[in-house]
């Protein structure tokens, strides 16, 4: 694969992973990329370098543009191994004039690598450094997802290379946003920010809220994975103030695992409850729906219900798995409710309650078990659960809209 030329004297120069499956706890089956650019001016600059083992491929891409020893920067907007594996080899090979990051980046290279003989030069929020005909300003974005993160902002091209923010798991042959399916491509941005941004949610607000005031014009948005926004700009950074605010559609998620089938069967019914509603349901099993699919889903929901069978005294432990992911990620303003079947103890009921309410989940219900194989009246009682938590997502509707 070639360079690609995103701005004039701007390349990518990263690698694609089509192998990669997950990430963390995250299932990525459509792969990812690890992208890094290189800026070719008076002074040559590469912002950011990729996963250890594509380091050749990051190096043969360099080499098609520059001898890599007239790299007199390295830019590291984010340390975190995917972004930075490569470092070592690309300082020893580039011997760079200058490393530019943050102070916490500095300290996280010192951490990661143990090099302090390294020419860091740590660069202030809003400092500028001049390449020539090109000038780059870097913009602090603590948290974004680690202390050490920023943008580095191409004043002459309104070109922001983003790290990991407005990013996807995508790999494609492809490097541009209008160049792909629309839907999927929404699809997997979605899918990352729920699964790697939600916790930062109300620094994302932050963060797009000091970009309008400092009136930064951005035509082409440059992550360190997935497609560069070069089309849909403002519709990217629309669906981040979105997603941040928490704002959500009249969707319910019903949630289950089985042993027997008949939580099963309680979920199809909670279900019918909340569509004769009116809502719009989605049920997934966890036998078949992978947790960062659920919170995918979970990000513009308005309601979670959760059902699990009782085994050992407590939960299944596909649904335990569920509940710790979710609870890490902090997801704001949602409703909540229980249910499941259970031979004799009929502990998980209780477990999922107090699991919801201590991610402060508005419960509809104080929870729905029943023994055993659920008859025709516990099935419409499960039904009827369903009404209960679409009144209570119309109730908070209510309110917002009041």
């Amino acid at each position: 694969m070639q360079p690609v030329e995103i701005k004039k004297n701007i390349f990518w120069v990263g690698a694609v992973d089509w192998d990669i499956r997950e990430f963390h706890g995250y299932s990525i089956p459509s792969g990812t990329t690890y992208n890094a650019f290189l800026i070719r001016d008076e002074k040559i600059a590469l912002a950011d370098t990729v996963k250890a083992c594509y380091s050749q491929e990051l190096l043969g891409r360099i080499k098609q543009l520059v001898d890599p020893e007239k790299i007199d920067y390295l830019i590291v907007n984010h340390v975190e191994m995917d972004h930075s594996g490569a470092l070592p080899e690309i300082v020893d090979i580039v011997k760079p004039e200058k490393i530019l990051c943050s102070a916490n980046g500095k300290k996280a290279m010192i951490a990661h690598f143990h090099r302090e003989d390294w020419p860091y030069e740590v660069v202030a929020n809003g400092q500028e450094i001049s390449l020539g005909e090109k000038t780059v300003r870097f913009i602090e974005t603590k948290m974004l997802h680690w202390p050490d993160s920023m943008f580095s902002y191409i004043v002459e091209d309104k070109l922001l290379i983003s790290q990991d923010a407005f990013g996807q798991h995508w790999a494609t042959s492809e490097r541009f946003d209008d160049q792909v399916d629309q839907s999927k491509l929404m699809y997997e941005a979605a899918k990352y920010y729920a699964n790697i941004l939600m916790l930062y949610s109300p620094l994302v607000r932050k963060l797009l809220e000091n970009i309008k005031a400092m009136g930064l014009e951005v035509d082409m948005i440059a992550p360190d994975h997935g497609l560069i926004w070069r089309s849909n700009v403002g519709g990217i950074i629309e669906a981040w103030d979105r997603w941040s605010k928490g704002i959500t559609t009249n969707k319910a998620l019903v949630v289950y695992d089985t042993m027997w089938h008949s939580t099963e069967a309680m979920a199809h019914a909670v279900a019918d409850g909340l569509s004769a509603e009116g809502v719009c349901v989605k049920v997934m099993s966890l036998q078949s729906s992978h947790r960062s699919d659920v919170v995918t889903e979970l990000l513009d929901a308005k309601a979670m219900v959760l059902g699990s069978p009782t085994l050992n005294n407590g939960i299944l432990p596909q649904m335990a798995d569920l509940l710790c992911y979710v609870k890490g990620l902090r997801p704001t303003g949602k409703i909540g409710a229980a249910f499941g079947s259970y031979g004799w103890g009929g502990e998980s009921i209780k477990l999922l309650t107090v699991a919801l309410e201590e991610m402060k989940f508005q419960m509809a219900d104080s929870g729905l078990r029943v023994n055993y194989v659920p008859t025709a009246d516990d099935l419409a009682a499960c039904t009827e659960l369903g009404r209960k938590v679409a009144a209570a997502m119309n109730s908070a509707s209510d309110q917002v809209n009041s």
